[in-house]
């Protein structure tokens, strides 16, 4: 039996009908850039969050930057981030021309709350969150050390959508949430696509002006902005898988769980959500110190893994003009050198499992 680490055309093949319906609608309609599909994805996302507003962008790395671009972030200022999350979060940052601040991950993987203080400087200006692999960091603590400091809070919830910190969905927490809907995530498009969500109305009409050349109303442009506009499709098709996203999410925690109750190789270290939280599993992630070894044992048997993520950034090639040096921030390392991704996707099915489970049981 051949396991992919991901499979995107499972989830597509479930609400297929679905999915070409509204696609041939959207084609027919004859109008393809921020039209009604987009102004529905907008207000379904908001609802879906319980924020006030969405403004739907090109994608989630858009979404990242044009958050510190319009909270003020530039040139020299510090934003505090973990150090273990994806790049992306860091060119958020560094696009701005402002300066990442790592800190080291907690045992639940996101930035450990009781580290960030310690990193603050009069030059700080935000604090940017991570809810990484569909877990949920501490905010009661974030959000109280960013009202104190006086920073802005900018959330990361590309791999986090609907995960929930006491009954509240993540995005909702800080200035700005930004999300991704890359074909692999949880809430997924059929291409690039992401959205800023907000309580603050200046914020979101700042970027829906931003967003389209900066232009308030066509050929009047307020600001020199971007070309980063959902297109009507991807919005069209992520409005029927947010109609769907409940039982996603359930999909998900039950692979999860029968993971967790029926892994028993003892080398390895299985996730945990934090107390009070309902982490979406965007990823199932272990840790060894046998990964490579593991690595080569699940080829044979033809499961495919991922490592997320291998490198951390601040060692990314990419940012040796920060000047960090390996060693600095061990258990960034550690994780990047023992965390493995195991197969879980909507739609995967229960032989698929068991034979993962069996496998990596017998190694």
């Amino acid at each position: 039996m051949k396991i992919m680490p991901g499979r995107m055309d499972y989830g597509y093949l479930k609400y297929q009908e679905e999915f070409e319906e509204k696609a041939l609608s959207v084609l027919r309609s004859g109008w393809y850039v921020l039209g009604n599909e987009v102004r529905s994805f907008e207000e379904n996302f908001a609802a879906y969050t319980g924020a006030g507003h969405c403004v739907g962008l090109a994608s989630g790395l858009d979404a990242l930057w044009i958050a510190v671009k319009l909270l003020g972030i530039g040139s020299g200022d510090e934003v505090i981030v973990q150090g273990n999350t994806y790049i992306a979060s860091v060119m958020g940052i560094t696009i701005n021309n402002a300066v990442p601040v790592f800190v080291e991950p907690d045992e639940y993987y996101q930035i450990d709350a009781d580290k960030i203080e310690e990193k603050i400087t009069e030059k700080t200006k935000a604090v940017m969150v991570v809810h990484l692999y569909g877990h949920v960091a501490d905010m009661d603590k974030i959000v109280d050390i960013c009202r104190r400091h006086r920073l802005k809070l900018i959330e990361d919830c590309a791999q986090s959508h609907g995960a929930l910190y006491k009954g509240r969905m993540t995005g909702t927490f800080g200035d700005a949430g930004c999300f991704s809907f890359y074909p692999s995530k949880n809430l997924g498009a059929f291409g690039d696509a992401g959205a800023l969500v907000t309580n603050d109305p200046r914020l979101a009409e700042d970027a829906r002006i931003f967003r389209n050349y900066g232009s308030e109303k066509r050929y009047y442009n307020k600001v020199c902005g971007a070309n980063s506009r959902l297109d009507e499709l991807q919005a069209g098709l992520l409005n029927v898988r947010l109609a769907h996203m409940k039982e996603i999410t359930e999909e998900r925690r039950r692979l999860a769980g029968i993971y967790a109750k029926d892994l028993s190789q003892k080398d390895l270290l299985l996730p945990k959500e934090r107390e009070n939280t309902q982490a979406v599993w965007h990823q199932y992630v272990i840790r060894t110190r046998r990964r490579q070894q593991l690595i080569e044992y699940l080829n044979e048997k033809e499961i495919g893994t991922i490592i997320h993520y291998p490198i951390p950034p601040h060692l990314a090639e990419a940012y040796k003009p920060l000047g960090h040096h390996r060693g600095e921030f061990p258990i960034t390392e550690e994780y990047a050198d023992t965390v493995l991704s195991l197969p879980l996707y909507t739609g995967m099915k229960a032989e698929e499992q068991q034979y993962v489970i069996e496998c990596i049981n017998a190694f």
